[in-house]
């Protein structure tokens, strides 16, 4: 028997009539080096409009990629909405992609148009003659910033397109099946792959996002988006605003701990997001620099582990609760949330904020053990964690990849354990996890302890090999600025926070723990650091 409703596609046009309508009075807000630029949902809607008429001038017709390479800011939204509004393809490039990987990526994706913004025109520049695909550039703004082109690519100041163009688009119905995004992995391993996500699994996925088991955004929220837009789709938050009606904060190119501070003062965000070293930055600035952040309700932190520390000093300092999440590029990332269940206090509240969350309902998890078969979800027993769902990939796009997908399921590299009441704790990466004399070690675990103590800005875990045990845990420290510490202080801080026999002997202080393209420790560079004797270690 068949059910008699309505069997409408779910869309990306859906979301931007209801937002610049029904939610008209919302607004994006640009950050700028003047102070705020702001736009209402209505305008982006008619500016959505005549973006959509300007790209079929230039022969979007069909499913053709669409890149942009830009900053969070208002455009770069109505790039999110008109794009695949219109059926094309949306295509986020990643701005800090090394230029081999750039290239890859555009061409691989075979992109037809690039947005860029103004100020990034001097990354793309160098790129454009091995970009074999890219037909136009659209610059932001109202002049081209002397962008100099090869031959075939025609060049346009994004502004001035737009002027002249209907302020109203029929937008088609589209199979809700079809592409609407395509993100590529960060590149941690190999080339980028990509990931072309669906109208259907970007909607499910936003309503998600606004369940209060998840990150809860509501219609009254001001939702300041520091995690970037070409970084897993700025983890779905653009869209679910549109959908609910939250207006949104766009830090543009202020990424740095005093403008972000600025404009949290000014704008009063209830929500945020970003990435775990956004938020150490920031609160290292304000222990010097006082300022009331209060405004925030919440703050989503997801991309690696938070230290327990970090919760703990935002919550306590500033009154802001700090949402742990998991996820990644393959599933659309929103994984799981930390939010503790109904009626947990005390010590039990904390034990659930310190994991990586309860998986919603659209998310089905297994662990697979080192023989093949799957472990219990009892909190004790781990695993290689498995997904799968309506907004979680099933393959990559244009290459066959059987290693990370197994019937529908997603091997997604990590390693934990669920809890009986659907608890996601990680122990570390497959790859990133030290194995000690049989044991394992989790890098994840031996990080956040040390960051626990107050000289230590950041810390970085990796195995190292050992004649005895095989592999043993190698920190590398970065202090606070004016504070000192000694590695016996440290190792000794670690007695009671980790089993002695975890307890690392190899140490390193260093300036900067090295960033991957989105912001997180890259243990890779830190690995060849070490073999390539770049690092000073000591022995205790």
């Amino acid at each position: 028997m068949l059910s008699t409703m309505n069997d409408r596609p779910l869309s990306i046009a859906q979301l931007l009539r209801h937002g610049s309508t029904v939610h008209g009075t919302a607004d994006v807000v640009t950050w700028t080096e003047s102070g705020p630029r702001r736009r209402s949902y209505a305008e982006v809607g008619q500016r959505c409009a005549a973006l959509a008429h300007a790209l079929r001038g230039l022969g979007v017709t069909g499913d053709q990629r669409v890149a942009t390479f830009m900053w969070n800011n208002a455009e770069h939204l109505e790039a999110y909405l008109a794009v695949p509004s219109m059926g094309a393809v949306l295509h986020t490039l990643n701005i800090r992609l090394f230029p081999d990987q750039l290239v890859h990526v555009a061409n691989h994706a075979q992109d037809h148009v690039i947005i860029v913004d103004a100020s990034l025109v001097p990354l793309l520049t160098p790129q454009l003659p091995r970009l074999t695909t890219v037909r136009h550039v659209v610059v932001t703004g109202t002049s081209t910033a002397g962008l100099q082109a090869p031959d075939g690519v025609q060049v346009h100041p994004y502004e001035e397109l737009l002027v002249g163009q209907p302020l109203e688009y029929d937008w088609p119905e589209l199979d809700e099946r079809s592409a609407a995004a395509l993100c590529y992995t960060s590149g941690t391993t190999g080339d980028p792959k990509g990931v072309a996500y669906s109208h259907r699994s970007i909607y499910l996925h936003s309503m998600q996002v606004c369940m209060s088991e998840s990150p809860n955004l509501t219609q009254g929220d001001r939702a300041l988006v520091v995690v970037p837009q070409f970084h897993a789709m700025s983890w779905g938050l653009p869209y679910a605003a549109f959908m609910i009606g939250a207006s949104l904060i766009m830090p543009d190119r202020f990424l740095q701990p005093e403008p972000l501070a600025d404009l949290i003062a000014a704008e009063q965000p209830t929500f945020a997001a970003a990435v775990p070293t956004i938020w150490q930055g920031l609160h290292l600035y304000l222990e010097q620099h006082p300022q009331d952040i209060s405004s925030m309700r919440d703050v989503l932190i997801g991309g690696s582990a938070v230290p327990p520390a970090l919760m703990h000093a935002f919550e306590d300092e500033h009154q802001v609760a700090v949402l742990q999440g998991w996820g990644m590029t393959e599933t659309s990332p929103l994984g799981s949330v930390a939010r503790p269940p109904a009626g947990a206090t005390g010590d039990e509240k904390w034990r659930y904020r310190y994991s990586q969350g309860r998986f919603p309902a659209s998310v089905e998890a297994r662990l697979a053990g080192d023989d093949g078969s799957f472990l219990p979800h009892d909190g004790t027993s781990i695993g290689e964690l498995e997904v799968r769902g309506p907004w979680i990939a099933s393959s990559y796009y244009g290459i066959d990849a059987p290693e990370k997908f197994d019937n529908g399921w997603l091997r997604t590299g990590d390693v934990g354990s669920i809890t009986p009441d659907g608890y996601l704790v990680l122990s570390d990466r497959t790859k990133d996890i030290i194995k000690s004399g049989g044991e394992w070690i989790s890098s994840v675990d031996l990080e956040n302890a040390v960051m626990g103590h107050p000289a230590v800005a950041e810390a970085a875990v990796i195995g190292v090999p050992d004649d005895k045990w095989d592999e043993r845990p190698l920190v590398a420290v970065v202090l606070r600025d004016g504070s000192t510490t000694t590695i016996d202080e440290l190792r000794h801080y670690l007695s009671d926070k980790v089993a002695k026999w975890q307890l690392p002997e190899n140490w390193t202080l260093i300036d900067e723990v090295p960033k991957t393209s989105v912001g997180k420790f890259d243990k890779k560079k830190l690995r060849s650091d070490y073999h390539d004797g770049n690092l000073d270690i000591t022995r205790v």
